[in-house]
């Protein structure tokens, strides 16, 4: 399982062949299974092959971590914020306003249940297993986030790929500097959670 070659044909079914998928027009359950098999496949290798113990790293620098993010989710904020207002105005904090019962939930499920089994997947699977791969960092980072932008292909919104693209190589770099799930699953849940509250949640699959 650490053959190049068999990475390679994991690398084109995991990351390429699955996200293609989940377009076509499969029954849902089929779709489901087809990603919880997936995920329990990611979790076996990181167990099994990888030795992953996923333990919180220690001696993280906290403090350097949310001033970095505090930098980039206020330049986010801003330019969420400014084109809600400009191009969906009936929608700029929709779900805050009108149910915060609901934003509190989704809040929740959403950075459990969806952030940090994507970060599991696509940073921490995807840098033990071919990092090594790649000659160039920067090859790297672009094609980490292009094929996270894929596996947001189901929403078909040329708008979310751009946006997961951006998160991808943010999300990316972070991991590449930490070498920690929960830092760069706190820093995707902070952007995701926010692009729901300022009300683009609907292209991103949120229930509003």
């Amino acid at each position: 399982m650490q053959s190049v070659k068999y990475r390679l044909v994991e690398f084109f079914i995991v990351f390429i062949l699955i996200p293609i998928s989940f377009v076509l027009s499969f029954q849902l359950w089929v779709k489901l299974a087809i990603g919880i098999s997936g995920f329990i496949y990611v979790i076996y290798v990181l167990l099994k092959v990888e030795n992953n113990k996923f333990k919180i790293r220690q001696h993280i620098n906290w403090t350097q971590f949310w001033q970095r993010t505090t930098i980039k989710f206020l330049a986010t904020a801003m330019i969420t914020v400014s084109y809600m207002y400009i191009l969906d105005y009936d929608n700029l904090f929709v779900v805050v306003k009108s149910n915060p019962m609901l934003w509190v939930a989704i809040l929740f499920v959403y950075s459990v249940f969806s952030v940090y089994p994507q970060e599991l997947v696509y940073r921490t699977f995807f840098f033990q297993r071919y990092e090594s791969l790649f000659r160039s960092n920067a090859l790297f980072i672009i094609v980490n986030a292009a094929l996270f932008s894929l596996a947001h292909i189901l929403f078909k919104n040329t708008l979310v790929m751009i946006l997961t693209f951006i998160g991808g190589v943010l999300f990316a770099l972070t991991f590449k500097k930490t070498k920690s799930t929960l830092l760069v699953s706190i820093e995707h849940a902070i952007y995701g959670c926010w692009l729901f509250t300022v009300g683009m949640g609907e292209m991103l699959g949120f229930p509003n």
